[in-house]
């Protein structure tokens, strides 16, 4: 898939498809190490959200180029796949980073402006994006599902609770597309355009693009192109991919997911287990599940957890709960 996502609309000019086209057609010879399943899926586009993608432009490394890193050796040698995936597993149980360090992939990607501020909180990567103070933005808005329009949590002030009715849902989107268009319109109007980039009156000077570009809301879609390393990268998804992350980036990191069992499948198992699906107990934490282990009633107060800390616990461990004395 290249132009559309599914909805229609399109993704790219036919000036990019072109060029993404002419890029997926050619092949170079090289002496560098290479993935061939990244190999199959370098520069197509993944659709996220309506309008948006993720597409690998560029990569370096993987399983092959961490392992070889770990034993500062050259090639592969006689290792085993096994032994590969073991010392793999260990770099990661024991947090030893540097070999994943060596591994570098870039994206391009398309995604609402909204959904970058809390993607560039990440300032472990190497960032270029559209300019609108060079460029006009298109009139391109990322609007949710009415099922994914939900009232704020009560108990969560970064959260979402149940979804609003149908008929609810409906009326907020309607008040998202006015706004959108109506601001859309004022910006090409600030521009003196019209949407084919024409001036409106040759006799009215144009507001300056830097200026034009104060009113467009935060649903408007950007492009960058993100360049990270793979251990920057894994912590980024250890985040994003989360479930109580919000779900417009989570979308976007369960799209880079795909791209990294297909780029370094043996870190991706160790980071699903060790990182992904995987939970972090401080040191009160573990004394308290120890002794509750051994069926002893403890407090986890006079332990020194917090309420939170306390419910936390009981959560992931709901066959110890009794044990926990109130």
């Amino acid at each position: 898939m290249i132009d559309t996502d599914g909805t229609g609309r399109h993704m790219f000019s036919s000036e990019q498809k072109s060029a993404i086209e002419a890029a997926r057609a050619g092949w170079a010879q090289t002496r560098r190490l290479v993935v061939p399943a990244m190999e199959d899926v370098l520069y197509a586009p993944i659709p996220v959200l309506e309008t948006g993608f993720i597409r690998a432009v560029d990569y370096m490394g993987g399983d092959s180029g961490i392992v070889q890193g770990a034993r500062v050796s050259y090639g592969k040698g006689t290792r085993s796949t096994s032994d590969d995936r073991g010392l793999i597993r260990y770099l990661m149980r024991h947090r030893h980073t540097s070999p994943f360090e060596l591994a570098v992939l870039k994206l391009h990607v398309r995604a609402p402006i909204f959904v970058t501020r809390q993607w560039f909180r990440h300032r472990t990567a190497s960032i270029n994006e559209y300019s609108a103070r060079y460029s006009v933005l298109e009139k391109e808005f990322y609007f949710p599902r009415p099922e994914d329009i939900a009232a704020q949590s009560t108990n969560n002030k970064q959260g979402r609770a149940d979804a609003l009715p149908p008929e609810q849902a409906r009326q907020v989107l309607d008040i998202l597309r006015d706004d959108a268009s109506r601001c859309y319109d004022h910006y090409l109007d600030l521009l003196n355009e019209d949407e084919n980039g024409e001036r409106r009156d040759p006799g009215r000077p144009a507001i300056a693009r830097e200026l034009a570009r104060m009113n467009l809301p935060v649903n408007i879609m950007t492009q960058f192109y993100w360049q990270i390393n793979l251990w920057n990268l894994l912590h980024f998804l250890r985040l994003r991919a989360d479930s109580h992350a919000q779900y417009e980036i989570r979308a976007y990191a369960d799209a880079i997911l795909q791209i990294v069992q297909k780029w370094a499948p043996l870190t991706y198992e160790a980071f699903t287990d060790y990182m992904r699906d995987a939970v972090l107990l401080s040191g009160p934490a573990l004394k308290v599940l120890r002794a509750a282990m051994g069926g002893q009633p403890v407090d986890p107060a006079q332990a020194g957890l917090s309420k939170r800390e306390i419910r936390e616990l009981a959560e992931l461990f709901p066959e110890i709960a009794p044990n926990l004395a109130r």
